[in-house]
């Protein structure tokens, strides 16, 4: 495949570029000039857009930007060398040096994933990065990619079988470097190996049963969910994707010496206690349901975000689009997506835990947590209530399938029983439990609110900031809104005003925290990019672009809501802001329906900046800490 797409007059070994973006459009002209690309704007857009996903600076000075795109008339490489580097934002934090723009047709095969994973046979080959940079002309450079691949040392590959799984959460480069090293490691240590890649084009190569039973080791590395149980008794290591890049060897050998893997038991390693053991699962469990959630808040958030910003009319009902319009589709295309992330988070959290038995009850009990109507409560739990779903079903729905069963009912353990008694188990567990207490909370806030509203606005603002920042459409932040809501209805604005101040912080405040903190490595980069979409959402009040970081690290995020949120609505209380519509933002503000609308932005942007400070500051301290206990450990 990459014979074809790329030649001499596709490689640029002195770019003049000294920026990321200034290496894109210097990159795209060569595809221009050469005939593979026919509309730069719109290749370069998509270009832009794929790096919002993820990334695509890696280490050792290489990043491999790529998309697939309409403006792609024909596939192609690009490769350029930058002498000085440049700033890219890679994971290693050095400057990237050597650059392969990928462009794919949009519709066509995978180009790009094909020729990634060419490309790792190569890039993992030791001295080639240094000898392509030493390249004097785009001639000699062209015959180090074409050149054969090394013949490495290597024994006879008759000491047995290895299994190998990769997989990163971008699903694209590292999953084949991880496996091209993994291939490379077992060649030189006599072993044949079979490489499963989770990529993003779907699950590759996997073994089959007889391969799995004959393997004389399990290396497992990958950052994304992955069937275990199929290993159950076989000597397994688990590790990051990233680990058999810098040292395939070593992982393979701790792979041959690892326990048998047993997919019931409490999966310790050696050395670990079971307390670090729980805390490392329950953060594993957490990010599977938020990775799986950004999607869904990216997509639903601004797509609401777009049709309120274009179409959106302050009413006193609050920001309204008319009925028919386009942007009203637009808008309700966009709650689906928002409607649909709470369940998805519950369901993969539940899925990490109990596998696909778990999946079904794990979405039923996200819903049902979401839609207080199940339990009598005006409001659901959001994102909390989804966790607690999630974690409840998941090992239920696990302890359920570890019993032991007639023969003849362990056909139906995955499929059926496991399901079926999940979803009972959690909706009984919302309606008649866990809902009761929460329809009695929200009643009894909404009465201590009632009865604060003719008293210290000063502690009334300190009291409905923090429940706006607390769980970002849950029942704390649905009773302070519906609270304000009702005031308007009484003509004191003020509630709301304030409200609508405190409503955009946490997102706001978040999609800064990751552009102050992206130096410091305290944001995965999956949260980095959720940031921009955050951001966006907060521009026109939608609290929820904040939950995956709230998710994600509650310990750090919610706390600093509530801090930047309380100092939003405590100014706007003092500054006698009002507003007449049910709805917060500085969209809110711009359209006219505050009455001090630089003053209402002003004291949204102190707590978005309040928020991001304390976020960085609290995400920082937990880093080192765990830093200095990793250290002595």
């Amino acid at each position: 495949m990459i014979t074809t797409l790329i030649n001499e007059q596709l490689i640029n070994l002195n770019l003049k570029a000294t920026t990321k973006d200034e290496v894109f459009a210097e990159m795209a002209d060569i595809l221009v000039q050469q005939g593979r690309v026919a509309d730069k704007t719109q290749f370069l857009a998509d270009i832009q857009a794929r790096e919002e996903l993820g990334n695509t600076g890696f280490e050792d000075g290489v990043a491999l930007p790529h998309a697939k795109s309409a403006a792609v008339i024909k596939p192609a490489v690009a490769i350029g060398v930058s002498r000085s580097g440049i700033e890219y934002g890679a994971e290693d934090g050095l400057p990237s040096k050597l650059f392969f723009m990928i462009a794919s047709p949009d519709g066509g095969d995978n180009h790009h994933i094909e020729v990634l994973a060419e490309l790792s046979s190569k890039l993992i080959e030791d001295g080639f990065i240094d000898a392509f940079l030493a390249a004097k002309t785009p001639a000699d450079a062209l015959s180090l990619l074409l050149a054969e691949k090394q013949t490495v040392a290597t024994l006879p590959q008759d000491k047995g079988l290895l299994i190998g799984v990769t997989g990163c959460p971008a699903g694209v480069a590292h999953t084949y470097l991880a496996a091209e090293a993994l291939e490379k490691a077992a060649a030189e240590l006599g072993y044949e190996i079979k490489v499963e890649t989770n990529g993003s084009i779907g699950v590759k190569n996997s073994p089959t049963a007889e391969e799995i039973a004959r393997a004389e080791a399990i290396v497992v590395s990958c950052d994304k969910q992955v069937d275990m149980a199929r290993f159950a008794g076989k000597k397994l290591i688990k590790t990051g994707v990233k680990a058999p890049i810098k040292d395939g060897k070593g992982v393979i050998q701790q792979a041959l010496v690892a326990k048998p893997f047993d997919a019931n038991g409490d999966g310790l390693e050696d050395g670990e206690s079971k307390v670090s053991k729980a805390r490392s699962d329950l953060y594993r469990f957490l990010m599977n349901g938020v990775s799986h959630m950004i999607p869904f808040v990216v997509t639903g958030g601004l797509l609401i975000a777009l049709a309120l910003a274009i179409g959106g009319q302050p009413t006193d009902a609050g920001m309204q689009i008319p009925t028919g319009s386009m942007w009203q589709k637009v808008l309700d295309v966009g709650v689906v997506a928002f409607t649909l992330m709470i369940p998805v988070l519950a369901g993969y959290i539940a899925y990490a835990i109990g596998d696909r038995p778990a999946l079904a009850p794990g979405f039923i009990g996200g819903w049902i947590a979401n839609n207080g109507s199940f339990y009598g409560a005006d409001a659901g739990t959001g994102f909390i209530g989804a966790i607690i779903a999630g974690l409840l079903v998941g090992y239920f729905v696990r302890w359920v399938a570890t019993r032991n069963y007639h023969k003849l009912l362990q056909p139906l353990v995955p499929i059926l029983i496991a399901p079926i008694t999940g979803t009972l188990f959690i909706a009984g567990a919302f309606i008649f439990i866990i809902g009761a207490p929460i329809a009695g909370l929200m009643h009894t806030m909404n009465t201590v609110l009632t009865e604060m509203s003719t008293g210290n606005v000063i502690l009334l603002g300190i009291v409905l900031g923090g429940m706006a920042g607390f769980d970002m459409g849950g029942p704390f932040n649905k009773v302070a809104f519906l609270f304000s809501v009702g005031m308007i209805a009484n003509g004191q604005t003020q509630f709301m005003g304030a409200m609508a101040c405190a409503i955009p912080v946490a997102p706001l405040g978040m999609g800064l925290a990751t552009v102050i903190g992206r130096k410091l490595n305290i944001f995965e980069q999956s949260e980095i990019e959720a940031g921009k979409a955050a951001g966006a959402m907060g521009l026109v009040g939608i609290s929820e672009g904040a939950i995956p970081f709230a998710a994600q690290d509650p310990i750090s995020v919610i706390p600093a809501n509530v801090l930047g949120s309380m100092v939003a609505a405590v100014m706007a209380f003092s500054f006698g802001i009002t507003n007449s519509v049910a709805h917060g933002g500085p969209v809110v503000a711009l359209l006219g329906a505050m009455n001090k609308p630089l003053l209402a932005l002003l004291c949204m942007a102190t707590g978005m900046v309040v928020t991001a400070l304390v976020a960085v500051s609290l995400k920082k301290f937990r880093k080192a800490k765990a830093d200095k206990v990793l250290a002595v450990a």
